[in-house]
């Protein structure tokens, strides 16, 4: 019982007998089949043939095999001598390629399952500290080649959702680390003070405030981004892009006045399907991100624009030079173009979360830098009919 649960443990319960001495035993189950059947016919066959012999005169006398036999039994005879040498010969030969057959069998679905036990293998030697193992398995371009090419294929999409995990816990670790450190420190230093007053207890309370804010709007942005990444829609709907882009410039409004930043939006009612909540949070992002990473005196620019399948909103805005290599890494999460990590605006989540959101409407997201130095994305979103 322990060793079968040993066995349990590493992948290696037997369901019953593998596949190449399945294949083996059918094999030759086959062949002995075929060959035992050929060997029937030929012995009725023989008989048959030796029984049309031409009937011999009544009373004569023929000799078989040093024996007389009379006429009347020499068809007899000679049927059952010849059906004696078909069974002397045929069972041998019938013995012997019956063994020839299991011996080809075992040794041919070996050699053509071998591509599957390096499968198995890589698959049992495999831990998310080893996803760099591969088959690459050389050879004709057969079925065989193709579940190997397509195991390894899984193999690259796991290891980069692996790197994606370990990279976005990391980050999210040293994002949530640096308030708690804001935190402690306040406490540290302003409750050792023995002279500190009421006025710089409430100027500690302020820098704490802030920074249990900024924890609470990083861990909503990851409660969202969690439940959008790979998820289907419970809500479907028309939704007016136009209308959300009007009602998310309110809550920027102070911010837009205090940087002096010139806000152009334009564009008639555009409308997509899915979850209004959801893409009233991906059009806030994005004019969000345009806002905060922009220069004084900068300017913003969001425009919607329907066509026969998708139904588009582009946010364009200045801000700091952006190379084309810089922009994928952009929607990767807590990456703040142009902003040192510890920065305190935003969350470095927004496009991550607009990503997400538009591919869980079955959308596509494209963004490209500005010349002059800024960002512009573009969302296509499936079109209400």
């Amino acid at each position: 019982m322990a060793r079968s649960w040993r066995a349990f443990e590493h992948g290696h319960v037997r369901r019953g007998p593998g596949l190449r001495l399945r294949i083996t035993l059918l094999a030759t189950g086959l062949v002995a089949l075929v060959g035992a059947t050929l060997l029937w016919l030929g012995w009725m066959l023989v008989g048959n043939v030796v029984a049309a012999v031409p009937r011999l005169p009544e009373g004569s006398v023929v000799r078989v095999e040093g024996q007389d036999v009379p006429a009347t039994g020499v068809s007899a005879a000679l049927r059952d001598n010849a059906r004696e040498q078909v069974l002397t010969i045929g069972v041998p030969a019938f013995v012997a390629v019956v063994l020839a057959a299991a011996v080809l069998a075992w040794t041919v679905t070996g050699r053509v399952l071998r591509p599957l036990k390096d499968v198995t293998d890589s698959a049992r030697r495999l831990s998310a500290e080893s996803l760099d193992a591969r088959i690459r398995l050389s050879g004709p371009r057969d079925e065989v080649a193709d579940l190997a090419d397509t195991f390894d294929a899984m193999l690259d999409r796991l290891q980069a959702t692996f790197d994606s995990q370990r990279r976005f816990v990391a980050n999210a670790s040293h994002e949530l680390r640096t308030p708690l450190a804001v935190i402690r420190t306040e406490l540290d230093v302003t409750t050792s003070d023995p002279g500190a007053d009421s006025a710089e207890f409430r100027r500690m309370a302020g820098v704490v405030r802030e920074a249990a804010s900024r924890s609470e709007r990083l861990v909503g942005a990851l409660l969202l981004l969690a439940r959008t990444e790979g998820v289907e829609l419970a809500v479907w709907e028309p939704v007016d892009l136009t209308e959300l882009v009007r009602r998310s410039w309110r809550p920027l409004s102070e911010e837009v006045q205090r940087r002096e930043l010139h806000v152009d939006g334009y564009g008639e009612p555009a409308y997509a399907v899915g979850d209004p909540a959801l893409l009233e949070r991906v059009v806030g992002n994005l004019l969000e991100n345009a806002v905060r990473h922009n220069v004084d005196g900068g300017w913003v620019e969001a425009t919607t624009r329907h066509g026969p399948q998708w139904t588009s909103l582009c946010v364009r805005s200045s801000g700091t030079e952006i190379t084309l290599d810089q922009v994928e890494s952009l929607f990767e999460p807590f990456h703040r173009a142009g902003v040192a990590r510890t920065a305190r605006a935003g969350t470095g989540l927004g496009l991550s979360i607009v990503r997400a959101a538009v591919a869980a409407h079955g959308g596509r997201v494209r963004a490209e830098p500005v010349g002059a130095g800024g960002l512009s994305v573009t969302v296509d979103l499936p079109r209400a009919q």
